[in-house]
């Protein structure tokens, strides 16, 4: 018995010794950058929080209406326009499907009786009024770097709106993801609870750019890869990773597979509206994230969004080639993939009218696959679910959708339509089996 005891006190401790060099060699979100970082109080410059210049002298509300855009509150918590932020969107994770919750101010199933103390508690430290804790789906792990007074704005906002009576839907974890308790040894290890540090020896722009990226719009809650224990892993920021069914790119400054490549312009078009001509749409939960944050933040923010995303070390990434691949051809008796029977036969009748065989539409430049970044991962995981639920972008022509194709086509039509794109369009060909489909389903409709 002593010696069980012994072997479960040294197991415990060598778990403990983990996590603690884990926090030790795993570096903070902005810790490339180098420098020491201080208060915000401390800071010389202009201050990087906040709403921008020209909202600065607004009421609270209209404030934090803009905040409330650029850390995409709507998107997790709105199911339908009608019902604003009354939640109920399914979140599919590894082990479950979470809810996001109810943040109208109804005073019953709501957060209509939160003080202000209780709205930065669970904003900042993931901490319900009950002593409940929330999981990192909401991302307050980031949001704890937002000032109390950018979430106390936030919260005003969503206190002009009206009350929607929505209940809250239970997740389906088991045991042991069901202990919510759990989440406070998580937090302690993976959430620092600590506010903004600006960075003197960046520029104003960088701080602004750092802000909106780490406490407001939460890049790296999608774009960088997670430890087993799902927390970030700061030391391949930004380097793509997959997240609920869809592919988060890298956005790292890598040349070939992160955005190394694409001009000032380019990312600030792609943010702005979605698209860049020749890099891709965005689609999924970047789609999402554009028309429903990024296309309504002042264009000062999206410039220093830009400034403080490019200046993020190179890290290439394994899914995507190096290289993209040469012009497809315009006729479907040439190029590659031609003998791929029925992937070429789904594409000439579901695809074609829209995406030419060359790739190239002849409709609109948001319907150009040939050159994009979903066509040259040779998971083709976007490919898949694109094909699989559609996607509708907001253009300044007007709006343009591709209709869901994933009652049409079986798991095996959508791998081969999806191997045979990659193959004509991109760098090198997918390798997707309907096995691999109905998992892309699962995980994007958990």
């Amino acid at each position: 018995m002593r010696t069980r005891g012994t072997m479960l006190v040294i197991v415990i401790l060598l778990i403990v010794a983990a996590v603690f060099a884990w926090k030790i060699f795993n570096p903070r979100p902005m810790a490339f950058a180098g420098g020491s970082t201080v208060a915000l109080a401390d800071y010389g410059a202009a201050d990087p929080t906040g709403a921008p210049a020209d909202l600065a002298n607004s009421d609270v509300v209209k404030r934090g209406e803009y905040l409330a855009r650029a850390a995409d509150c709507r998107a997790c918590h709105t199911v339908s326009r009608d019902r604003l932020y009354a939640g109920g969107l399914p979140i599919p994770l590894p082990f479950g499907t979470l809810y996001s919750t109810n943040i109208t101010p109804d005073k019953e199933t709501g957060i209509g009786n939160y003080s202000d103390q209780d709205f930065l508690n669970a904003v900042q430290r993931g901490i319900r009024p009950d002593g409940t804790r929330l999981y990192p789906a909401m991302p307050f792990p980031s949001y704890t770097r937002m000032t109390d007074a950018d979430a106390l704005a936030i919260k005003a906002y969503l206190f002009s709106l009206p009350a929607v009576r929505a209940q809250n839907l239970p997740s389906t974890f088991g045991f042991p993801y069901n202990q919510r308790w759990l989440m406070g040894l998580w937090s302690a290890f993976f959430s620092e609870n600590s506010r903004f540090r600006p960075v003197p020896t960046q520029s104003a722009e960088w701080n602004r750019g750092a802000y909106l990226a780490e406490a407001l719009a939460h890049c790296g809650e999608c774009h960088t890869p997670r430890n087993l224990a799902l927390a970030l892993d700061n030391r391949n920021k930004f380097a793509g990773a997959l997240t609920a069914g869809w592919y988060a790119f890298n956005i790292s400054s890598d040349n070939g597979s992160g955005i190394g490549a694409w001009n000032d312009d380019e990312v600030r078009n792609y943010l702005s509206t979605g698209h860049a001509a020749g890099r891709g749409t965005a689609a999924g939960p970047m789609g999402e994230a554009v028309d429903q944050s990024f296309k309504d933040i002042a264009s000062s923010d999206i410039r220093a969004l830009v400034t403080y995303v490019r200046s993020v070390p190179p890290i290439a990434s394994p899914d995507l080639p190096a290289k993209l691949a040469p012009p497809a051809a315009s006729s479907p008796s040439e190029g590659n993939a031609t003998a791929e029977a029925v992937g070429k036969r789904v594409f000439e009748g579901a695809c074609v009218h829209c995406h030419d065989w060359s790739g190239v539409s002849q409709l609109s430049p948001f319907a150009t696959i040939a050159g994009t970044r979903g066509v040259n991962d040779r998971t083709a995981t976007n490919v898949v679910q694109i094909v699989i639920s559609g996607t509708t972008r907001h253009t300044p022509d007007g709006v343009i959708s591709m209709p869901a194709f994933g009652s049409a086509y079986s798991d095996t039509e959508i791998a081969a339509v999806a191997n045979y794109v990659t193959a004509r369009f991109g760098a090198e060909r997918s390798k997707l089996t309907d096995k691999d489909v109905a998992e892309l389903r699962r995980q994007a409709a958990d």
